[in-house]
């Protein structure tokens, strides 16, 4: 995996991937600049939310349960003084579908974080992660 970050100028950067995809990032500006994207701990907490949410939409449906949304609430806390890292997460989770199997949708989570996710498990290394959800009917 490759990643190659440009600076834009002020606290401005633009981030390719290896696949090609870009993502603009930002940092506390200095006055009279404007922050043009996300910060890089906003994104390491994106890209958390991201990967368990994929896993668990993944595995619900290789489980045959009729999903049709899928949101992770990422909530957290960091480090008071450097490196500020993440101390804290907390992940709610809003699962939408037909008669879901509430049981399936937790151990969907549940695999999600001890298993399949690769970023909670490095962010594991210095935070609490904790879970919760919700399951919404969609309809007959």
């Amino acid at each position: 995996m490759k990643a190659k970050i440009k600076w834009l100028g002020g606290r401005n950067f633009v981030g390719e991937s290896g696949t090609g995809h870009a993502v603009v990032m930002g940092s506390t500006p200095v006055a009279g600049q404007v922050q043009l994207g996300a910060s890089p701990m906003e994104l390491v907490l994106l890209g958390m939310g991201g990967c368990t949410a994929v896993d668990v939409v993944l595995i619900l449906e290789k489980g045959r349960e009729a999903i049709e949304d899928c949101v992770a609430e990422l909530e957290a806390t960091r480090a008071d003084t450097d490196p500020k890292v993440f101390t804290k997460i907390h992940v709610h989770f809003v699962v939408k579908g037909r008669k879901l199997n509430r049981d399936k949708v937790e151990r969907a989570i549940q695999l999600s974080a001890d298993k399949y996710c690769s970023a909670s498990a490095m962010i594991a290394k210095t935070a609490t992660i904790t879970h919760d959800f919700e399951v919404v009917e969609t309809g007959a």
